[in-house]
């Protein structure tokens, strides 16, 4: 046998005030006849018509209550705008509605308006003013109205923030009657990381491309002489150096570098996370420093026509396929918008750094704040693999050290020296450590490492 459905609750009941009104009218009529006064009878019709001429128009429909938020593209730092509106479709007037939603911390509110504008003839509600959103807000509806409650603030921090749920619970017939509360779904704000300061003018490692704006190590049509060699089939005739081509008597032609484009995989190591986020103006923890800097090394490459792709070193092993152009980087700012830190006792590199994942002209740019020993060996692998690793240290420089006393401080002390010891053996593992300091980070890595790539190999490897 199914359980038989739970009745509906009803939209409208009796609030306390019309109990009273229905208790005193009763008493005063039942002591006027059991002790013949006609004075309780005087005092209790009052009570009884005041009850009738408030009833004698019911509310039937339920208040309509709607949440919406700015569709703009927000970045951290910029404002923000939502709305509650809270309806009357019916014909009564709402003498209370009592409004009230939830909010992300993470979304300051500065101001709240009220505006009203109407849904059928031309009535609108007066304007006021409050300054806390999660507080209920309180405000009288007319009949085929709706009033909207406009939120107004500052984005602190990115990611997708709720705005919500809102609910309104609405007061009518002199409050004798009381809706059941209407609850809206919340909707969520996307913020977009700010980003941060970028440059690196330095060469890549190795250039794949079919064209762009690195310099490669190919013969092809670019702007970098390479040098001068004899005429070939094929050859341009404004390639034609004449004053070499007459002391040699042969056509001699200026040989050039192709320039190519080159792929950029940034990788996230997202297995722990340190630090406290102050949002846009304040501290940032591990998990900001990481999603900012990936929003600007992206931007910058985008910017200069390469391919970037973004991987995550944890259980989700989520990745974005390599890109070029506009569209690529607005799905970047939305592909960060998820991350998030997750431990996991297991090893996710066999799921995430497949040979089929990582090109082998790829520069991977790996974000990481070195926490975990497994990221250290994901590092030193990826270097024996022959990629070009360059690890960008996240590890905010003023984490403080915790406040107990006795043995945690010395073993904060040990635990920092255990990591600079990782950072030195991966440094002589051919890993380049540096801390993520804005513009020119990685201009002296890259430097280091477009060097190492166009070195000769030792016993022709």
């Amino acid at each position: 046998m199914t359980a038989p459905d739970r009745p509906a609750p009803p939209n409208w009941t009796p609030t306390w005030a019309f109990g009273r009104a229905v208790l005193l009218t009763g008493l005063l009529l039942v002591a006027a006849v059991l002790l013949g006064r006609v004075d309780l009878i005087v005092l209790a019709v009052p009570f009884a018509l005041g009850t009738a001429y408030a009833l004698r128009r019911r509310p039937v429909d339920l208040p309509r209550v709607w949440l919406s938020a700015d569709e703009d593209p927000l970045v951290e730092g910029g404002r923000m705008a939502g709305t509650v509106s809270v309806g009357n479709p019916g014909a009564v007037h709402y003498d209370v509605a009592v409004l009230r939603t939830r909010i992300s911390p993470w979304l300051r509110v500065d101001r709240v308006g009220l505006a009203g504008s109407a849904v059928v003839g031309s009535g609108r509600s007066g304007a006021g003013q409050a300054t806390v959103a999660d507080r209920p807000f309180v405000t009288s509806v007319a009949p085929d109205t709706v009033v909207d409650l406009e939120l107004t603030g500052t984005a602190l921090r990115w990611g997708r923030h709720p705005l919500g749920p809102a609910g309104a619970r609405v007061a009518a017939a002199q409050g004798l009657l009381v809706s059941r509360a209407v609850i809206v779904e919340p909707v969520r704000s996307k913020v977009y990381p700010k980003t941060e300061p970028f440059e690196a003018v330095e060469a890549m490692p190795r250039a794949a491309g079919l064209v762009g704006a690195h310099h490669s190590r190919r013969p092809g049509e670019g702007g970098e002489l390479a040098g001068v060699r004899v005429f070939a089939p094929g050859d341009r005739l404004r390639r034609i150096d004449w004053r070499v081509s007459l002391r040699a008597r042969q056509l001699h032609v200026a040989a050039t570098l192709s320039d190519r484009d080159a792929e950029v995989v940034v990788l996230l190591d997202v297995l722990a996370e340190a630090g406290r986020s102050g949002g846009v103006t304040g501290t940032a923890s591990v998990l900001d420093t990481t999603v900012r800097a990936a929003a600007a090394i992206a931007e910058h490459y985008l910017h200069r026509g390469d391919r970037v792709a973004l991987l995550e070193y944890g259980p989700s092993a989520r990745r974005l396929r390599p890109a070029t152009g506009r569209r690529q980087y607005l799905t970047v700012l939305e592909w960060l918008l998820d991350v998030k830190a997750q431990s996991s006792p297991h090893e996710p590199y066999d799921q995430v750094f497949g040979p089929q994942l990582l090109s082998a002209d790829a520069l991977v740019v790996v974000l990481t704040p070195l926490l975990e020993e497994r990221s250290a060996q994901m590092l030193a692998r990826l270097a024996r693999s022959g990629r070009f690793v360059v690890a960008v240290d996240t590890l905010p420089a003023d984490l403080p050290p915790p406040k107990d006393r006795g043995w945690v401080e010395v073993a904060y002390r040990l635990w920092r020296l255990d990591r600079d010891t990782m950072i030195a053996q991966l440094r002589e593992h051919g890993v380049p450590v540096v801390p993520w300091a804005g513009a020119g980070s990685l201009d002296q890595v890259l430097r280091d490492v477009a060097r190492l790539a166009t070195a000769p190999r030792v016993g022709g490897r």
